[in-house]
Order: structure tokens, then sequence, then C-alpha cells
């Protein structure tokens, strides 16, 4: 698929906020599944982890991403999960049987494991509540024992394994995609109120600072309509999944434009409700499950992904970054093993394509997403004609510029995230609005690997990363790359 030769006119208005840029939206997400946390995050005996057991090497390669908040237990996991199993000494947890993925939870990776892991990250903790087999008296006594200075019970016991101040963990989710049937427990929208309604009233009861998140559909279904206008005023942020992906290169590269439907939709059914209700500030969105799935590789879903998965993921942070207004934290699922961008073996851990986009976004974002407009070559979706894992229709959106885009602004500076998707190099203007490049630009780009033989792990493909400076704002995208541009501007 070709284009007209012309030049691509990129349009930034420096000068034009379109919201402040949470970075929150570089956060990620870690299950209990397949190798994710044990053999990846968690490896007790390995020579290659610290004193508590976490992989150093994955840590490194994490703190690179600079993730920003973390989700666990699940997923899927967590509705069948119950945390009291996973606290105190780990030679006296139960293992249990693991429903969603079946494989059996050995408990030896539990809360406590998972709050120092965050503080080893930098990373604010997110924790999903088991709105499947969990009670309500269980999500307070979790609450408690995470967040309580009193003398109670809980925090007593959490005294008692160690820490003796609370941890503060801000961010509770009221279970996950209780919609579906694969989940343990699955609900209808009107049972998912009336029990997330219940929960999220006595939640606030034992901790009024804590920030709850509903459960949300793909952000178009009648579950979000009910479960929007159920919950308005009782959350703080509701929570969409989406995951895209296919074989075809062209559904591949365009599918993460379903975000973008997504994020409208619900956040229209949000000030819907907010607005019926007196409710001056809707909730806004977490989409904190998100990625490129496609692949059939096995329970423990290690999928290796090649450059346009990348392209793809790079599109999803452009479309957050865009939508920042109200997308106020996205979580990349998942971090290590388990379809994501960092695979271990017992003696390495290598990054896949798809960690690229996300360390080059993360080290380049600045306070402000600016108003940004593209002009140039377009695709036909309408003419894709690939198969997808997903009943994510695209052939209604676009048409779709080859070249997609964001910009971050702040203190001075400028970044500019550029998705080619095109088979072409293409040359693109940067019209800056009025400001200039206040001396070199620093330009970073990625394309697909050109020496397989300088892999750390040998099915783990890597990137080719070039780097170089320019003080002109006319560049030449090469085909099917992703390019930061960062500079000073006056």
């Amino acid at each position: 698929m070709t284009a007209a030769t012309r030049v691509t006119r990129v349009t930034i208005n420096p000068g034009r906020s379109i919201g402040q840029l949470d970075p929150q939206v570089f956060g990620g997400f870690i299950e209990h599944l397949g190798r994710c946390i044990y053999g990846g995050i968690f490896a007790e005996d390995s020579p290659l982890a610290d004193g508590q057991g976490f992989r150093r090497d994955v840590l490194d390669l994490l703190r690179d991403l600079r993730v920003s908040v973390l989700r666990w237990p699940g997923g899927n996991f967590v509705s069948n999960y119950h945390w009291q199993d996973g606290i105190g000494p780990r030679q006296a947890r139960p293992p249990r049987p693991e429903l969603a993925w079946g494989g059996v939870d050995s408990n030896r990776f539990g809360t406590d494991e998972y709050l120092r892991y965050c503080a080893e990250l930098g990373t604010e903790p997110y924790i999903c509540l088991n709105m499947g087999t969990g009670t309500l008296a269980e999500a307070l006594a979790w609450i408690e024992y995470c967040n309580s200075a009193r003398d109670t019970y809980w925090a007593r016991q959490r005294r008692a394994n160690g820490r003796d101040e609370p941890y503060g963990v801000r961010y509770w989710a009221l279970g996950n995609e209780m919609y579906g049937d694969w989940q343990v427990g699955a609900l209808s929208a009107e049972e998912y109120v009336a029990e997330a309604t219940r929960w999220a009233r006595a939640i606030r009861m034992i901790d009024p600072d804590v920030k709850l998140v509903g459960c949300g559909q793909t952000g178009w279904d009648d579950w979000d309509r009910t479960v929007t206008e159920g919950l308005i005023g009782l959350i703080d942020l509701y929570s969409v999944h989406i995951y895209t992906g296919s074989a075809d290169y062209w559904t591949n590269v365009l599918q993460p434009h379903q975000a973008e439907r997504a994020i409208r939709c619900a956040s229209a059914m949000l000030e819907r409700a907010a607005y019926t209700r007196r409710i001056a500030v809707p909730p806004r969105i977490a989409y904190d499950e998100w990625n490129v799935w496609y692949r059939e590789p096995g329970g423990a879903l290690e999928e290796r992904y090649d450059f346009a998965d990348a392209l793809a993921v790079g599109t999803y942070l452009n479309i957050f970054v865009r939508n920042c207004d109200r997308v106020r934290m996205a979580n990349l699922a998942q971090l290590v093993n388990a379809i994501a961008p960092i695979v271990t073996t017992p003696e390495a851990a290598a990054v896949q394509p798809i960690y690229h986009p996300v360390l080059l976004h993360a080290q380049s974002a600045l306070a402000e997403a600016v108003d940004t407009f593209v002009s140039g070559p377009t695709v036909d979706p309408a003419l894709v004609g690939g198969e997808s894992r997903w009943e994510h229709r695209i052939t209604d959106l676009g048409p779709f510029t080859l070249i997609d885009a964001a910009a971050t602004a702040g203190d001075g500076k400028l970044a500019v995230t550029l998705v080619n998707r095109s088979d072409e190099t293409q040359r693109i203007e940067l019209d800056l609005h009025g400001v200039a490049f206040a001396g070199p630009a620093r330009v970073r780009t990625i394309t697909e690997e050109k020496d397989p033989g300088k892999r750390t792990i040998p099915d783990v493909p890597t990137v080719t990363a070039d780097e170089d400076t320019t003080t002109r704002t006319v560049l030449d995208l090469p085909a099917r790359s992703f390019t930061v541009v960062e500079a000073r501007i006056g």
C-alpha cells in the first residue's frame, strides 16, 4: 500500500494545551499468569535475583521504562484469589488451584512482596479486588492490612509481617472483567452495579482517601451504559480494556484506533451520567489493560512480537497522549514473559520490539499534550481485509494518515512522537505554529532489526536504533518506523 509522493505536514501548536499528561498512562500490569511473576518478576532461586527474590535484570529494564503505576494481581486470576493466602512466612502459605489459567499458585509472591516490588521500582501500586469468589469483608480486611495506621487486627498482622508503616495504596479496582463468562463469578451489569455500590460505600468508610476504579467493558457496550449510570458518584476512574492484533500488517497497525472510539464512547456515557446526577467532574478512564495480542502461543501466552506490533504499540501511546484529558491511567498488559515487552530465561533477560516505543515515549514525554494535526497521504481501512482475533472493526473508521503523531510540551521543550506505517520513506514537515527549534533537535528512530545475530535470546527479535541531530523541520521518516523528535523551542 503506497501513497502519492507528497510531504506530510504535522502542525503542532505548543501554546495550545489539550490536557495535562498524567505519567500514569505509562503504567504496567502483572498477573499470576504463566511466567509473568514466577520466573519473570520473582525467581527466589535465581543467581540473578536479589535477597527478596526479585530478578535484578528485569527490575533494571522496567526502571528504564519508568513504569508509573503497576496493576496486580489480575486480571482473570484475581477472581479466585484470596489475599490472606499470600501473607506471612512463605513456607507456611498454602498452594491453591488457579482457576483462570488452569495452574497452581504457590502464594509465595503476595501482597507484601508486590508492595516491596513497587517500592523497588518506584511505582504507584494499584490492587484489583476479588469480586468473583471474594467477599466485601475480605476486601475491607485487605485495605485495612495495607492502609491502616490504627491498632487493629489486620494492621497488627501487617506489622507482625515486618511492615510498621501503612503502605498507603491509593488505587483499588472493583473487580476485573466481571461481565465475561470466562470470569469466575461473572455478573450481569445490574448485579455488578448492586454489588459494587455496596463495596464502594463500605470501602469509603474504612479509607475515604482511596481511588476506586469501576469495571468497564469495551467502552461502547450496554454493560458500559448500565455501569456508568449506576456507579457515577461512587468511582474515581472507569476501566476499559482493549487488545488488538492481526497477522495482516495493515489491520494490525490500524486497529489501535479502536481505542479512540472506546475513549469517545465511554467518555460520553460518563459525562451524560455525571450531568444527569449533577456531578461536576465525571470519572476519567483507566485503560488498565491494553496490548497487541493475536497469536496463540499456548497457556503461558509467551508471545513473540515483531516490528508491526511495535508500530501498533507506538500508535496506542500516541492515542493516550492525544486523549490525556480523558485517559488518566493506562496499563500495558503484561510486563514480563506473558504478552510482554520483556522475556527471560534462567540466564538472561531480553526486550522485544514493543519495548522500544514504550521506552521512547516514557523518556521523552513532557507535562502537557499539545494540539497536533496531521495532513498527508492516507490509507482507507475499507481496503484492509485482514482477519483479527478480536471483533474490532476499523472499516467504519478513518481514513487514517500514514503518519500518526502526538506531541507534548513543557519547560521550553517539545517532544513529537511519529509512527510511519507506510512501506516507503515519508517526508514530513513540522509546522511549529509560531515557534522554532532553539538549537539542534535530537532525533531517535527505531526500525526493524537488521542483524538477528545481535539478539540476546535467539527467538526474541530486537530493533535497529538510530540517533541524529538536526536543525531542520523537514525530516525523512524511514519506512515502517517509530521516531521521537526532542528539542528546545523559542
